[in-house]
């Protein structure tokens, strides 16, 4: 029997650098590769460059240099963008904060872009907008507004809302970072449903039980440099590295 053939390649990057300043490397050198498919979650401590490597993925952050390639479409320190735009139409991304518009209903939130960017009809994207609304698990919401939404349930329209232009990568940066603690499983529930559905993800987190059961590979950073890269078992029972079991230690 012949072994399966390798997923395609998401995500390649190499030797990626980016500087805030002489003194701050944010990214010194980072490479690694995302298939197909995969979740990749991003662990480390405050200030370690995580943030800053998946807002490179979709254009957020410019590289000083490196090499980048996202669903084929290659993004340098050039920062082309033309190359901007096309990955931004096939990546979707999830902040800290929810980042709704307030004065707009739910569905409106959710329907904006795909009417206007993709030009799609509002019955479409309405229909669309519910369907993912209801995936999430808050379908009722739908004619309400922000303000009147739970974090946790703002956070979920937030994905509905990148999940609506039908992306081929979701990045999430801390996604549950600015929630109550009763509100987070609600949130990961939903990365869970979409993992478990093939979506391929990165996601920077420090929920350790999320990065256990559903990550491919955990990578681990530390001032701006890849540490280590393991599968989740490996990572949390058997870290190779020193500073990574201090990490652990202080998390667990």
């Amino acid at each position: 029997m012949f072994p399966a053939d390798p997923m395609p390649l998401a995500i390649q990057a190499i030797d990626l650098v980016k500087s805030y300043s002489p003194e701050v490397r944010a990214l010194d050198g980072v490479s690694l590769e995302v298939s197909t498919g995969e979740v990749l979650v991003v662990m480390g401590p405050s200030g370690s460059g995580k943030s800053t490597l998946i807002r490179t993925f979709n254009g957020l952050e410019r590289l000083d240099s490196g090499e980048l390639d996202v669903l084929g479409i290659p993004l340098d320190a050039s920062h082309d963008p033309l190359q901007v735009r096309a990955i931004r139409r096939r990546v979707g991304m999830v902040f800290q904060q929810f980042n709704l518009f307030p004065h707009l209903s739910i569905v409106e939130n959710i329907t904006l872009a795909p009417i206007r960017v993709q030009k799609r009809s509002r019955e479409e994207a309405e229909e669309r907008a519910i369907a993912l609304l209801d995936q999430m698990g808050i379908r009722e919401q739908a004619r309400k507004y922000p303000s009147q939404l739970s974090g946790g349930q703002q956070q979920r329209v937030a994905i509905a809302r990148a999940l609506a232009l039908d992306p081929d990568v979701m990045l999430f940066d801390e996604p549950t970072s600015a929630l109550d603690p009763e509100r987070v499983k609600e949130v990961l529930d939903a990365m869970r449903q979409l993992a478990n559905d093939g979506m391929t993800m990165v996601v920077v987190t420090h929920e350790l039980g999320f990065a256990r059961e559903v990550a491919d590979r955990v990578m681990f950073m530390d001032q701006g440099k890849e540490v280590e890269t393991s599968d989740p078992e490996s990572f949390f029972n058997h870290a190779r590295e020193e500073r990574s079991r201090r990490f652990l230690s202080q998390m667990m």
